[in-house]
């Protein structure tokens, strides 16, 4: 991984650096630091945030939700891509891939701001990305 590359981070990344008890959370603390230890410049969606945010409300606390929206604010690296109506014109041909199965609609979103904004790593543990095209750092 070079020094100062952009990197994708994906709901299920978010997600495991927020929760112990995710079986993905030693490794995501360990890819982290080794993120933060290169300067990798941080990129991530508005519907990622959103699809975290519900996901921790949803199957924990609140209290934990919040406390990871909280965290945000210190990453001064962070980018939040929005999307448009155009991204959104964009993702309909994610899905006529055959080895895309069971695609999710924020990772064809991903998949578009990632390509608009030429970030080539992601941040992910979920194999679409792979299969994409991306190069997973997970």
């Amino acid at each position: 991984m070079r020094e100062g590359e952009p990197v994708f981070v994906d709901t299920g990344a978010w997600i495991a650096l927020a929760l112990s008890r995710d079986p993905f959370h030693a490794r995501a603390l360990e890819l982290w630091d080794l993120l933060l230890g290169v300067g990798a410049r941080f990129h991530t969606s508005v519907p990622v945030i959103l699809e975290t945010f519900t996901f921790l409300d949803r199957n924990t606390a609140r209290d934990v939700a919040l406390a990871w929206q909280v965290s945000l604010d210190d990453l001064t690296e962070l980018r939040i891509h929005p999307v448009t109506a155009a991204d959104l014109g964009e993702i309909w041909p994610w899905f006529q891939r055959r080895d895309l199965h069971k695609l999710s609609a924020v990772d064809a979103t991903s998949f578009v701001l990632m390509s608009h904004a030429r970030i080539r790593t992601a941040f992910a543990f979920d194999h679409h990305f792979g299969v994409a095209g991306f190069r997973l750092v997970a």
